[in-house]
């Protein structure tokens, strides 16, 4: 009998990559707002991006994705993205912001049929192969009874899971999401954190993200990069980071943090 998952038509993106940021700074203007920033994410691994509000974690994701002007180097695989194409590196890095743009009049399934540009000739129609990978992606992202809704009548948490279903359509190496929990409640936080986690450990995905929420970043993520002014001043494991003196010399909190099996949580104190 042959496992369902080898029947699978090309949807999954292999292995992750690997992932380095050397030397990155970027600004606006005169103004620099990331200085000299190292990061490095391993292959099939999970790094959350945490720090205050206006500490620089969009704009290192977008610096890392290529679409914000920078100093330094990032490198998927020892290869410096600056030598890849546009259309090299949409098939590689996938990116689902935090406010997405989505467009009125577009069903679930053409928007999810927009992560599929990058494998297509100009101004191509959508072939079989990009239609069956949709498909499986919506399946296995519990989108396919929507396939056929507008997008704009979808809930909060499931035009959320139609972004992540955009981007895995690219069969990316590398997921880069910015704040994926953004306006969403713990319940609908969760389901999408446990999807990308699952899809990660599914196919071997490497994962780059930003996290507001420092719980969910210590119980989710492999690794954190503690982000403030604009500098990386704390790295590790979530237990190595998420510390009271790291949250009040840079978050300026008062919060007792708790080890648990599933990692730290991060309890504020009046």
């Amino acid at each position: 009998m042959t496992d369902r998952t080898e029947e699978r038509p090309d949807a999954r993106s292999g292995s992750g990559a690997r992932v380095e940021v050397v030397g990155l700074s970027a600004g606006y203007g005169r103004t620099t707002v990331l200085h000299s920033v190292r990061l490095t994410v391993e292959p099939g691994g999970w790094l959350a991006v945490i720090g205050p509000n206006g500490s620089g974690k969009s704009t290192l994701l977008r610096s890392v994705l290529g679409f914000h002007p920078h100093e330094g180097q990032v490198r998927v695989d020892g290869a410096p993205t600056t030598g890849m194409t546009r259309k090299d590196r949409a098939r590689c890095l996938a990116y689902a912001p935090q406010a997405p743009v989505l467009p009125e009049g577009i069903t679930t399934e053409d928007y999810v049929l927009l992560g599929r540009t990058p494998h297509r000739p100009l101004l191509a129609a959508p072939r079989g192969v990009d239609r069956r990978i949709v498909a499986d992606v919506m399946e296995r992202l519990g989108l396919a009874p929507m396939a056929g809704r507008p997008l704009t009548t979808l809930s909060g948490g499931e035009q959320q899971r139609a972004v992540l279903a955009r981007a895995l359509a690219q069969q990316p190496r590398v997921l880069v999401l910015d704040e994926p929990t953004a306006a969403l409640d713990l319940g609908h936080a969760q389901q999408v954190l446990d999807l990308v986690d699952r899809l990660r450990r599914q196919d071997g995905l490497t994962v780059l993200s930003t996290l507001h929420d420092l719980t969910l970043a210590g119980q989710y993520a492999d690794r954190l990069a503690l982000l403030a002014e604009g500098r990386v001043v704390a790295s590790g494991s979530p237990d190595e980071v998420l510390t009271a003196q790291a949250l009040s010399t840079h978050y300026g909190a008062r919060a007792e943090v708790v080890h648990g099996p599933s990692g730290p949580a991060v309890l504020p104190v009046r």
